[in-house]
């Protein structure tokens, strides 16, 4: 059994109960109950702990991941040797990923405003910017006419009456591609807890984790709030794109190790009850 945790492991456990509602929310609404999830459960904390806690000259046997975890030995072993530990994230996903950066970043496909220029479909015959021509700069295996298929399905793009694509930058969120959704679900929250997880640990330097708070507001501020948000949020993030497509380019042919970064937005709202509102 573990040992009574300790008062700051008690309010680790109190914020972990509140975090993990919507995740349970989710499971369950997808068919996803307590035995699958212990047993995922179980395989993160054998990985975590064969890892990140190893001591320096010595072999990380069962036992000890055993002890560090709580889980029995046999389990151990058995996970220890199952690769089901990776995220696989699906060909459509990274595609996917590349193609938006692409149009949401390079200067060539943004108009004066800096919002993504709509794209003719087809290449004509002297070349030019086209949907055609920004999906094989990024791959030449796929073929345009099936991503624009799947973005059409999802609503992530539409096609005028002059066969332009239009990129719809604040749905791009697939309404449809659960599997697109489900990996950056993962992705994104991943680092996200990695960043809080650094700075409870006081980590320095500290990562960004910042967010503004209210409650007691009407549904029309927080409507107003939430457009703001979206404006705001979007802002940013096509502006750190931006910057970080000519970072990448200029760093292509430097020496050393490489590293890879994270910057999110969100926004949520839900009905506040009286006397629960906690101030920002």
């Amino acid at each position: 059994n573990d040992p009574e945790p300790s008062p700051a492991s008690a309010t680790l456990i109190s914020a972990l109960r509140h975090m993990l509602r919507p995740l349970v929310r989710l499971l369950l609404a997808n068919g996803v109950g307590y035995a699958t999830l212990m047993e995922v459960l179980k395989s993160v904390f054998v990985k975590v702990a064969e890892e990140d806690f190893r001591i320096a000259g010595k072999a990380q046997t069962d036992s000890r991941v055993s002890l560090l975890t709580g889980v029995h030995r046999k389990d151990v072993k058995r996970l220890r040797l199952s690769s089901a530990n990776r995220l696989q994230q699906s060909a459509q996903a990274s595609l996917s990923a590349q193609l938006f950066a692409m149009w949401t970043g390079a200067p060539e496909f943004l108009d004066a405003a800096g919002q993504p220029k709509p794209l003719q479909r087809l290449s004509g015959r002297k070349g030019g910017l086209s949907f055609e021509s920004l999906v094989t700069s990024v791959s030449k295996d796929i073929r345009p006419r099936a991503v624009l298929d799947e973005w059409l399905r999802i609503g992530a793009v539409e096609l005028d009456l002059d066969d332009r694509v239009h990129l719809n930058l604040e749905a791009f969120i697939p309404k449809k591609g659960f599997e697109e959704k489900a990996f950056y679900f993962g992705h994104n929250l991943h680092d996200h807890m990695a960043a809080v997880a650094h700075n409870l640990a006081d980590g320095t330097p500290p990562f960004l984790d910042r967010c503004a708070y209210y409650g007691q507001l009407s549904e029309s501020s927080v409507e107003e709030l939430a457009a703001a948000a979206r404006k705001t949020g979007m802002q940013a993030l096509q502006g750190i794109n931006r910057r970080a497509l000519e970072l990448k380019a200029a760093d292509a042919g430097k020496p050393g190790d490489k590293r890879r970064m994270t910057f999110g937005v969100y926004f949520y709202s839900e009905e506040d009850a009286a006397g629960k509102d906690r101030e920002p």
